[in-house]
């Protein structure tokens, strides 16, 4: 096991020392020792900052990456909890895909006014069928 420094650990990770210190401080990751005034961390943080970043990209908070990752060195992933949440993902990208499709139909129309277009005008009804539809 390779020892990090603080520093070493930022620029390989692109964490910025700040935050190392902050998930340190809420049991997200911890330092093995410390060289003077530099915290000195195993280099398989680095693996574990790789899936704080994964959670934080896929929308957990850093409190439930917290829950999952628990404190010991290995992982121990909640599946049913990454596949619920890998749901929410793909619904997302749905609706983004629809979205990226309205966006180019109304860049790209060729009606004198939005407005006259039957296309654009099924795509505002959309939005507010959307709209008005309770979130779960």
């Amino acid at each position: 096991m390779k020892s990090l420094d603080i520093a070493e650990v930022a620029r390989c990770s692109g964490v910025k020392p700040s935050a190392l210190r902050y998930y340190e401080d809420i049991g997200l990751i911890r330092a093995d020792s410390r060289k003077g005034l530099r915290r000195q961390y195993d280099d398989s943080v680095l693996d574990r900052l790789a899936l704080i970043a994964m959670g934080r990209a896929a929308g957990f908070s850093l409190q439930e990456i917290g829950a999952m990752l628990g404190n010991a060195d290995g992982f121990d992933l909640d599946r049913q909890r990454l596949h619920a949440r890998a749901d929410e993902v793909e619904q997302r990208i749905r609706k983004l895909r629809v979205l990226s499709r309205a966006l180019r139909h109304v860049a790209e129309c060729t009606a004198p006014d939005h407005s006259q277009c039957p296309t654009f005008r099924r795509m505002m009804d959309s939005a507010l069928t959307r709209a008005s539809t309770p979130k779960r």
